[in-house]
């Protein structure tokens, strides 16, 4: 665009330039005790160039011959689309072009006083600009102006926690991209081109980028407005577009834009689209590596630009490992979910019915998805899908397919507590073994082999003992109170499958008798950590439950009444006091749902079984009294 090559119109552009230096680069070196003193000069000088405008815009009106305004009001009713009626000026006009060099300024002192935290005042010159561009017909010379003005309103009130206003103006923002893509699309003017001397304008392939990079930022906000707005489907939608978009313009941060894929990741997990979280992670790990190699601890030591390196790293590719954990385990979890039995046992039926559909539909389905998922330009293309491949998207329906997908998720379990360690990171680096402990439990679940499956319960609990041991309960007591209940369940799930073993053999050896009962006691000593967890200072069991604790603590009762008759002894004084305490244990399951009927519904299945128990011990009890009797 040619401007005015006089002496007012060159400094008028050099205070702009200056302006735009002071807010974007000298403000970063501004002193903690006076942070916006840069951004203060450039409002001087904005200030300055506003007056100024606005003084030749009254001038310029007032010498406008008036058929011309007349020709221009003429046009703008026959030949402009419907949306535009009633708009006062053409963009591209003389008229129009002083009113959008005009709004630039405002919008400039709109930012301004928004980034010095003067909110409303940065409102009332956004609005301005908005006044005088809604004067005119969108055209290249202001559909930036239009979009950018509507985006900063959009964050405005988003950050007032006016949502739906924020709304209005970012999809306005949108629909006038893709209208103006659809009618014109030739690279528009940028806000900078209304104060360069001629010659000096931007190259088109700037202008677009620049124009290409607002659109991206309405799309980004768009997803935090939908997020907000718990429209979480079309949220995912815009942060896969936001992303798509920053790779193609390469308008990114490498470990920003890879920690935000990671983090949409975590979204399509939750509606099993695994292909989706997939592609979405292995372009995180791709594009995190853009970032650089990581400083060695030596070079760290040397440099704190080295130290802040190696630890911002490190945290963010063990972020993106943690979520490579959580994609292995709910796909191996969404799996078990699909293949068990109402016992919670592998169904071999469904297991063969499952693998004759997949083999007819997963080809097809997966070609149709990728077209419409893929991240990457031509230099990172290839390492996202190679990534891809080392992990399947598909549900596993036999052992190996489990195990393949176990030990992808096993090599980012030791890749997170590299930086994540237990000193340092203790609620991390226990939220990373509670992980690698669950992707042990629902591997179990796929193998058949009885000892195999014990086995692997076995590391669940040589991984979170030592923890559960060294753990202070003073200062980690949520914690402590599901690794208790985890642990208790292990040991309670390793002893069924020991009691699954023991029921194949004529007569149990002492070894066999002596190891189950390991397991039974190991698994009580654990409820009961558990439960004593909750009582008062002065050891007083809770009257009534919180309902964060209340199917909890009645299953853990329930079960350590199953344990306690469960004991093999041969003594029957021994056998006597078990069944006494599994005795004691039902009936306070029993008679807290009494005294507390809302409880029932937590526990129904554990308090029919107790309910029975209660009634049918006694007899046991009784008979085992009366073979005592002649003894005595």
């Amino acid at each position: 665009m040619a401007a005015n090559q006089n002496t007012e119109w060159r400094t008028e552009c050099e205070k702009f330039r200056l302006a735009q230096e002071l807010s974007e680069i000298e403000s970063r070196k501004d002193p903690e005790n006076n942070p916006f003193r840069s951004k203060y000069k450039a409002r001087d000088l904005l200030k300055e160039i506003h007056c100024s405008l606005k003084k030749n815009h009254i001038e310029e009106e007032e010498g406008e011959a008036d058929n011309e305004a007349d020709g221009e009001s003429r046009q703008m009713a026959d030949g402009e689309p419907g949306n535009e009626r009633g708009k006062t000026c053409i963009g591209d006009s003389p008229a129009g072009l002083r009113a959008v060099r005009l709004a630039v300024v405002h919008y400039y002192l709109g930012v301004n006083h928004i980034e010095t935290e003067e909110l409303s005042a940065g409102e009332q010159h956004l609005m301005n600009c908005m006044k005088l561009i809604d004067k005119c017909t969108t055209t290249r010379e202001n559909v930036s102006l239009f979009i950018q003005a509507r985006n900063q309103l959009g964050i405005l009130w988003a950050g007032r926690d006016e949502i739906e206003k924020a709304q209005g103006f970012l999809e306005i923002a949108e629909s006038m991209y893709l209208l103006y893509m659809r009618e014109d699309g030739q690279p528009p003017l940028d806000l900078q081109d209304y104060f360069v001397l001629e010659g000096e304008e931007l190259s088109q392939q700037e202008k677009i980028r620049r124009f290409e990079m607002a659109y991206t930022h309405t799309l980004y906000y768009l997803a935090q407005v939908y997020k907000n707005l718990e429209q979480y489907e079309r949220s995912g939608q815009y942060c896969h577009s936001t992303l798509q978009r920053q790779l193609e313009y390469k308008q990114f941060v490498p470990l920003e834009w890879a920690i935000n894929a990671a983090t949409l990741s975590q979204y399509y997990i939750t509606k099993t689209r695994y292909m989706e979280a997939r592609h979405c992670l292995a372009a995180a790990s791709v594009i995190a590596t853009l970032a650089g190699e990581i400083p060695s601890e030596a070079d760290a030591k040397e440099s704190d630009a080295e130290c802040e390196k190696r630890e911002e790293l490190l945290q963010k590719r063990a972020e993106i490992a943690r979520c490579w954990i959580k994609y292995c385990l709910n796909l191996m979890q969404d799996a078990k979910k699909l293949l068990e039995d109402n016992i919670g046992e592998l169904d071999l039926e469904r297991q063969e019915e499952l693998k004759r559909a997949r083999r007819n539909e997963e080809e097809e389905k997966e070609k149709g998805r990728k077209s419409t998922i893929l991240f990457g330009s031509s230099d990172t293309f290839d390492s996202i899908c190679s990534l891809e491949e080392k992990v399947s998207s598909m549900l596993p329906l036999d052992f190996e397919e489990a195990r393949s997908i176990f030990l992808v998720g096993q090599s980012y379990v030791a890749q997170a507590k590299e930086y994540f360690a237990m000193d340092g990171h203790v609620t991390d680096h226990i939220e990373i073994l509670q992980d690698h402990s669950a992707l042990f439990k629902v591997l179990a679940f796929f193998e058949q082999d009885l000892e195999r499956r014990c086995k692997m319960h076995k590391r669940r609990v040589d991984l979170l003992e030592p923890i559960c041991k060294d753990l202070n309960a003073q200062y980690y007591l949520l914690i402590c109170r599901q690794l208790q209940f985890e642990l208790a369940e292990t040991y309670y799930e390793m002893m069924d499958l020991k009691l699954a073993v023991a029921d194949k053999q004529d007569q149990p050896d002492v070894h066999t008798i002596k190891k189950f009962n390991h397991l039974c006691s190991s698994s009580m000593k654990y409820y009961q950590m558990f439960l004593d967890s909750t009582r008062s200072p002065e050891g007083k069991f809770p009257e009534k439950l919180e309902d964060d604790l209340l199917r909890p603590a009645l299953v853990a009762k329930f079960r350590l009444a199953r344990l306690q008759s469960k004991l093999i002894s041969n003594n029957l004084a021994t056998q006597l006091e078990n069944l006494t305490h599994s005795l004691e244990s039902y009936s306070f399951v029993v008679q807290y749902c009494e005294e507390n009927p809302e409880a029932k519904k937590a526990v129904e299945t554990e308090l029919e079984l107790s309910i029975e128990m209660v009634s049918l011990l006694p007899l046991k009890i009784n008979r085992i009294r009366s073979k005592m009797a002649p003894c005595n």
